[in-house]
């Protein structure tokens, strides 16, 4: 691959937004995504960044991997497992702008949903007791958390398998699933690093057998993949400074931002 050195630079600042992401505001990741996309061709972009978020998904189990909650992850795997399929199926003919401008309609489309799902009526307050460590905040009465309902999770779990597949930009779809469902944020950087890590593993075999990932692809890999430690790194530090609310809002609005990115482009 033929890249400058401003796009090399590009690129590693990418991979390190990729391990901030991973670690402290998921969904800011699909900024990365747009880098990767402007600097290389769109559809060998997704070949190249796969690696970088299984690394960047490695140290945010090793982070976070207890606060996983393992019921919603088995709930949403079939889901997803047939986006995947249905993703792959849409790249075989699909050609990069039809790919931008699908993904990005769907991520502005969950941040609207999500955003209106969550307007809480006047005089309604958080659950007591704060954070809950294992999941969704408990409901007690009227609450602005709400439960899943049993059609979202498959619906999320397609969306998000499909958008993974043909643009590596699944985690605005998970994190506005697991923001409607009241996850915390611990929690929430749980159970999106260990549906991360299985997902996009089990991406790799589609991605080679379509031709988006080789030994030039990897080669790149192997020169970016050092920055993604040091965004993981800050990301760890600077996550317990956020608070709740401010912490929806940063992955609310990189969803957007990376929305409008694909289809502006």
């Amino acid at each position: 691959m033929d890249i400058s050195i401003w796009g090399f630079a590009a690129l590693a600042a990418a991979a390190v937004l990729v391990g901030f992401s991973k670690t402290a505001v998921s969904g800011a990741n699909t900024v990365s995504l747009a880098v990767f996309a402007a600097v290389l061709p769109a559809r060998e972009s997704t070949g190249v960044l796969l690696p970088i978020l299984i690394a960047g998904d490695v140290l945010a189990v090793l982070t976070y991997r207890r606060h996983a909650h393992w019921p919603t992850l088995w709930r949403l795997f079939p889901a997803v497992a047939g986006g995947v399929v249905v993703g792959t199926v849409f790249l075989m003919w699909a050609d990069d702008a039809i790919v931008r401008t699908s993904i990005g309609a769907i991520l502005l489309l969950m941040a609207a949903v999500t955003v209106w799902r969550r307007r809480a009526p006047a005089g309604e307050a958080e659950p007591a007791g704060g954070p809950h460590p294992e999941g969704p905040a408990p409901q007690k009465g009227p609450s602005r958390f709400r439960d899943p309902s049993r059609l979202k999770g498959p619906s999320y779990g397609v969306l998000g398998g499909f958008t993974t597949m043909v643009a590596n930009a699944g985690g605005p779809v998970m994190s506005m699933y697991l923001l409607s469902a009241g996850f915390r944020k611990l929690s929430f950087l749980g159970t999106s690093a260990w549906f991360f890590l299985i997902v996009n593993t089990s991406k790799v075999p589609f991605s080679v057998g379509l031709g988006l990932i080789d030994a030039h692809s990897l080669l790149l890999d192997a020169a970016l993949v050092l920055f993604v430690v040091p965004g993981a790194l800050i990301g760890k530090l600077a996550v317990h400074r956020i608070n709740q609310r401010l912490f929806e809002q940063l992955v609310i609005g990189a969803t957007v931002l990376g929305g409008l990115q694909l289809l502006l482009r």
